[in-house]
């Protein structure tokens, strides 16, 4: 099958691109930063308004729900195993918390995006499902890993500061 030159402009701006926002992160791999478990929350409510009112817009038919369910399901289960690759510390004596990217997590965030990219050329066909289902798909793929890795690390997180403290 022949690719048209302007799906290989798309697909070379979307690399570059990738591996501009990779290069980035990956240099900031290993660095401690500041964990504010307050916060974590922010980031699934946002998503999840984002994927409710794309749902409500257009939402999915028939076997799309599934498809999405199930989407939302493996990201869960791939966000609470990138979460559990975070790495956090509490100070001894201020009690901050702080967080450490791993590697792995970067990897694993690649390899999404290499299945996005995958699915997203051939996908569609193969599961018949139309281009909209499967952005659908995609969103509450994101929608459970961010969830799912911010809920690990607030409860990893409250439960090491609970340890830190002396009672």
């Amino acid at each position: 099958m022949q690719q048209r030159p302007d799906t290989l402009v798309t697909y070379a701006i979307t690399a570059v691109v990738l591996a501009i926002v990779l290069a980035i992160r990956w240099r900031r791999t290993g660095r401690a930063l500041p964990l504010r478990i307050e916060r974590l929350w922010i980031l699934p409510a946002i998503l999840g308004v984002a994927v409710i009112a794309s749902f409500a817009s257009a939402p999915p038919h028939g076997i799309a729900w599934l498809f999405c369910a199930s989407a939302m399901l493996l990201g869960a289960a791939l966000g609470w195993q990138r979460g559990r690759m975070m790495r956090i510390d509490v100070d001894p004596v201020t009690h901050r918390l702080s967080q450490t990217s791993s590697p792995a997590a970067l990897v694993l965030i690649l390899a999404i995006v290499v299945l996005r990219q995958a699915a997203r050329a051939e996908g569609a066909a193969v599961l018949h499902l139309d281009p909209i289902a499967l952005s659908d798909m995609l969103l509450a793929l994101a929608f459970g890993l961010i969830a799912a890795q911010r809920l690990e690390m607030f409860l990893r997180a409250r439960r090491l500061l609970r340890e830190a403290i002396p009672r």
